[in-house]
């Protein structure tokens, strides 16, 4: 396939990048700056700014699908304007482009951990990145009523971390509206895993117009 990736030099969109080129696929890498995309003769490199519709309509058009990994940067004071206006933009350029299949990755924050409860909204949930985990729930609910595109919204586990000791598994365990817990309580898969979940689901397309997430 030829999958065009948004924020490919990002946290998870160098893994997913990493993870579709040795399945095989072509991949768009598409980031605003594009230094740090891989040499590789099969991905492309461009750089676009994921608020210019038509000139990211252009970049993904031709595309077998689009997997955003979109991020407005956790540390941006501005991070819920800033990512609801990225998402929403993303959106829109992938219908214009004709491409039907788009997976993009949101937060853990809009998982339910008890009846009416999202992880979000507990006392406990990190002050730092709660913007952010807002602006990706109300994405959720937004992208929701979309009944053009072939979406999928992929929640992390609560703890996403670099290799979790720098293993790529390759398994999980999925869910759709509640986290996934191992032996020990905790919510883990590690970024490579995550590339492994995304790239599974583009080749399975198991969670079409559904919102599901994975881990351990």
């Amino acid at each position: 396939m030829k999958v065009a990736v948004i924020g490919a030099t990002g946290f998870v969109g160098t893994q997913v990048v990493n993870e579709l080129v040795n399945r095989g696929n072509e991949v768009i890498a598409i980031a605003r700056n594009t230094d740090k995309v891989p040499a590789n003769e099969k991905v492309q490199a461009k750089a676009v700014d994921v608020n210019d519709e038509a000139a990211l309509a252009e970049a993904i058009k031709g595309s077998d699908a689009v997997i955003s990994t979109f991020n407005a940067g956790w540390t941006n004071p501005n991070i819920y304007n800033d990512f609801l206006s990225g998402a929403r933009h993303i959106e829109k350029a992938v219908a214009a482009s004709g491409v039907k299949r788009f997976i993009t990755v949101g937060g853990a924050g809009s998982l339910f951990i008890a009846e009416g409860l999202q992880l979000v909204d507990t006392p406990e949930f990190p002050a730092e990145i709660k913007p952010g985990a807002l602006a990706a729930r109300d994405y959720l609910n937004e992208i929701k009523t979309n009944e053009t595109l072939d979406w999928t919204f992929f929640s992390p586990a609560i703890e996403m971390h670099q290799g979790t000791a720098g293993v790529r598994k390759g398994t999980y365990r999925t869910a759709l509206e509640n986290p996934v817990f191992n032996e020990d309580g905790r919510s883990v898969l590690s970024v490579e895993d995550v590339a492994v979940a995304l790239a599974d689901e583009l080749e399975q397309s198991k969670y079409i117009r559904q919102r599901f997430t994975a881990a351990y």
